[in-house]
């Protein structure tokens, strides 16, 4: 079959079409139906699986680095066992409850041993925390630089670990009429208990409230 013969083709009767025609026009609108079908569906899901395979990519990664830790685990949970058996004979060291009056007084006398003039040594209402207590007292103090130095020394090297701590603390000289060198230190200073068995357990279960 020419051109000249395709041309004279009747479009509105199929059915007078050549047999190869026919073929032919078959072949083709099978090729636009697959065409179609892979442009408005086909497509449409491979760019689905392509982010399903990105996010398959990432979903490993993460089940990874979760498995890698899950396998570090359980050397985690012996560090921190260590770690807290550690803690609790740290705070044994420091005075207990019934400690901490004598352990105020020795405070005190040291800072007069060390020649330091208290004008006002005052304990405040002392403050539970999670695995200890802190107790505030309000400082006026008079001395030298080397009777400062002396005082801290000596709270050092008291029996009991002590933990003294300064908070808003001012240090300045102690102005006109008072002895050459001698300097006023004033603010709070925190010292540290640890809670026994009893108030340990009481506060963990008022948390449990």
């Amino acid at each position: 079959m020419n051109l000249s013969e395709l041309n004279e083709l009747d479009f509105e009767n199929v059915g007078s079409w050549p047999l190869p025609v026919k073929l032919a026009a078959v072949v083709l609108l099978f090729l636009l139906i697959l065409a179609g079908g892979y442009y408005f569906k086909t497509s449409d899901q491979l760019v689905q699986l392509e982010k399903l395979e990105k996010k398959e990519a990432t979903l490993k990664q993460e089940f990874s680095k979760k498995q890698a830790r899950a396998a570090r685990l359980p050397a985690y949970k012996a560090q921190l066992d260590e770690m807290q058996l550690i803690l609790q004979s740290m705070l044994r060291q420091l005075p207990g409850k019934t400690e901490m009056p004598d352990l105020l007084v020795d405070i005190s006398q040291t800072a007069l041993a060390s020649g330091i003039k208290n004008e006002l040594f005052e304990p405040g209402a002392e403050v539970i925390k999670d695995f200890y207590a802190e107790k505030p007292i309000t400082l006026r103090m008079i001395g030298t630089y080397h009777q400062f130095g002396a005082f801290v020394s000596g709270v050092a090297s008291l029996p009991r670990v002590v933990i003294l701590t300064m908070h808003d603390i001012s240090l300045k000289p102690a102005g006109k009429g008072a002895e050459p060198n001698k300097l006023v230190l004033e603010g709070t200073a925190k010292t540290y208990r640890y809670l026994d068995e009893d108030e340990f357990t009481t506060l963990q279960e008022g948390k449990g409230k």
